[in-house]
């Protein structure tokens, strides 16, 4: 199982811009999703991702290249996952709830909860418009483009998006969490996770194949 330490980050201002954020994760070390779990999808972009937090947000940025780009989904809790799309699943708890964060190359998201794969949850629209984001491919839909396509998405989440928990502060606690990259409907999907993850088909959604993120 891999584990990773994320450190607290320092800004000037509570909920600094999303440019200081992405520019200070690009200080922190970077960590490859590089797991290829299943026979047959052998395609794998080159991602890797950095994590920080501040007293309010939990910070994210991907950085990919893949071969294959799309990004046609524009609004909140539409299938994200079939486009380029990046994923964040986190679990706070011993209580068995996780979060699905999803978020395609123009930075649309889908947010769901729950203990497993059919009992998931969406969340209000609302929720999910309070998690900042900023793309290097911009915000305007994108249809699939082949050859080397090159981005990046900065991600900050409030506490709060995590709504089944009260967190109140991070450190020192340890979630278990995977990271992934996929393209469902790329004309080469591809799966590719963090931690492995040790299933016969294709399933993010297997928090016992989670690894461990301590916040320092």
């Amino acid at each position: 199982m891999k584990t990773l330490k994320a450190r607290k980050l320092q800004f000037n201002a509570e909920y600094p811009d999303l440019e200081s954020v992405s520019a200070a994760l690009d200080n922190l070390a970077k960590n490859n999703i590089d797991q290829i779990n299943w026979e047959g999808l052998i395609y794998k972009p080159d991602v890797r991702f950095s994590i920080g937090y501040t007293d309010h947000e939990i910070m994210l940025k991907y950085y990919i290249t893949e071969d294959y780009f799309k990004a046609e989904k524009t609004e909140s809790n539409q299938n994200v996952f079939e486009d380029s799309c990046v994923e964040f699943f986190l679990s706070p708890s011993d209580d068995g709830i996780y979060y699905n964060l999803e978020f395609n190359g123009i930075g649309t998201c889908l947010l769901g909860s729950g203990t497993s794969r059919t009992d998931r949850l969406r969340a209000d629209p609302g929720i999910i418009s309070s998690i900042r984001r900023i793309t290097s491919s911009g915000t305007e839909p994108i249809a699939e483009q082949k050859g080397k396509f090159t981005w990046a998405i900065t991600i900050a989440i409030p506490f709060r998006v995590l709504f089944h928990h009260k967190i109140k502060t991070l450190k020192g606690s340890t979630f278990r969490a995977n990271f992934y990259k996929c393209g469902d409907r790329l004309s080469v999907p591809h799966y590719v996770t963090w931690n492995p993850v040790k299933t016969i088909r294709p399933d993010f959604h297997r928090p016992e194949f989670f690894g461990m993120i301590t916040f320092i």
